[in-house]
């Protein structure tokens, strides 16, 4: 018989899922790393980067590699399925060649036993019951005669009953051979699909794991780069909160000396206004304006912005994701491409103009006092710069002092801005 192969043995190929969603929410926790990470050594802020994202990216490898196993065992399920169908096809098309020749033999010797028959008849002439009896010579021949005629006639109506059979089964077998025959075709184009389908879930599953073994091989050497840049994260940190620290004792000092030496000139100037014979006028109030240099910011905000960029990190606490810390990031950042140029914030003098190598990571930082305001002694940092442009003397609003850059610890081009009253770092945005 014919057998029809129906395969329900699940999808040819794996269902991968849309990874669309995942991507971006990767990509934008990556984003908040790097940000994070600003102020960490390029090497370290890298690999840590990379270490997450493998990390990320391990549970879709992984299931990536289990869809590619199990599409590849359904492949091959099928491709055997397929394959056992066609060998018992095969089988049933060789033996059904083997009974239509087995037929057409018997088919061949009844007609020769027809043949035979029929020539001897030929040759005996017409044989009938009254010619036996006129030819028999005695009652037992007469009976003998009687039987052999009955016995050819029973002969020769079986061997035409089996040559009709004969002839029928013949028919039979040959449609059974052409249908076999189609059933072995449609097999074979069914088999290359399916040898075609399991060999390029073979190819994916290959793929997958390979993949797979990429990312962790990655995962183990972005940890063993994360580890032994871990000690000389916190030396670099150290040295820059001393750094940070250093300046802001500065600072601080000139600070204190500049209101001290305001405070002389005011009195100074009070007293030569004051009137020896009377005290202050009505209402208690000394003459004149108020004293130099404490003059309050206007509503508008005393700097500018030192850049046209937009601002890409804001002041406040910020979480070290490697060294488990929380630190302040000491200023705002201006997402400012290496080389862009750099504005003195307000009138000044630069005070400081200190190299890659001095700062503690900050890399070339530039210093500038713009004395007091408010009761404050207000500087502003421009650091990672790539060049200065003055290092010295005074500027003024809008000055081009240096270009922006990446040197010291950073993570890419960008300005870090700060602004510091009395050498303590404050918000710049209160400034602006």
């Amino acid at each position: 018989m014919v057998v029809a192969v129906v395969l329900t043995l699940g999808p040819s190929a794996p269902g991968w899922a849309d990874t669309g969603a995942d991507k971006k929410k990767l990509d934008a926790k990556i984003s908040q790393l790097r940000t994070e990470l600003e102020g960490t050594s390029q090497t370290l802020a890298q690999a840590f980067v990379e270490l997450q994202r493998t990390k990320a990216e391990l549970p879709a490898a992984r299931q990536g590699l289990t869809a590619a196993d199990s599409a590849q065992a359904v492949a091959d399920l099928r491709n055997d399925a397929v394959a056992a169908s066609l060998a018992v096809a095969k089988a049933n098309e060789a033996k059904a060649r083997d009974v239509l020749a087995q037929n057409a033999l018997k088919s061949q010797k009844a007609q020769d036993r027809l043949g035979n028959l029929a020539r001897d008849e030929y040759q005996q002439g017409e044989v009938s019951g009254l010619s036996i009896a006129l030819e028999a010579s005695s009652p037992a021949d007469f009976t003998n005669r009687m039987i052999m005629m009955d016995t050819v006639t029973r002969i020769r109506r079986q061997t035409v009953r089996g040559l009709d059979t004969l002839r029928a089964q013949g028919q039979a077998g040959a449609a059974y051979l052409v249908a076999v025959r189609q059933q072995v075709a449609v097999l074979k184009v069914q088999a290359g699909v399916e040898l075609a389908r399991a060999t390029s879930a073979r190819r994916h599953a290959a793929t997958a794991k390979t993949r797979l073994d990429v990312l962790y091989a990655a995962q183990a050497r972005y940890a063993a780069t994360v580890a032994t840049e871990q000690a000389t994260e916190i030396a670099s940190v150290q040295k820059m909160q001393a750094q940070s620290d250093s300046l802001t004792r500065v600072l601080a000092a000139r600070a204190k000396a500049a209101r001290q030496a305001a405070a002389r000139a005011a009195a100074a100037r009070a007293a030569s206004q004051s009137r020896p014979a009377s005290g202050p006028p009505q209402g208690g109030l000394p003459q004149g304006g108020p004293p130099q240099g404490a003059q309050q910011r206007s509503a508008s905000g005393l700097l500018s912005y030192p850049v046209g960029f937009p601002v890409s990190s804001e002041f406040g606490l910020r979480f070290h994701p490697v060294l488990r810390i929380w630190r302040l990031h000491a200023g705002i950042d201006f997402a400012a491409p290496c080389g862009a140029p750099v504005y003195a914030a307000a009138d000044g003098e630069v005070i400081l103009a200190t190299p890659v190598g001095q700062s503690g990571g900050y890399g070339n930082r530039l210093v500038i006092d713009h004395g007091l305001h408010g009761g404050v002694d207000l500087t502003t940092t421009y650091n990672h710069l790539t060049s200065f442009v003055v290092t010295t003397g005074q500027v003024a609003r809008g000055q081009l002092v240096a270009y922006s850059g990446t040197t010291g610890l950073s993570t890419g081009c960008h300005l870090h801005f700060e602004t510091r009253e009395n050498g303590t770092p404050v918000n710049p945005r209160s400034w602006f």
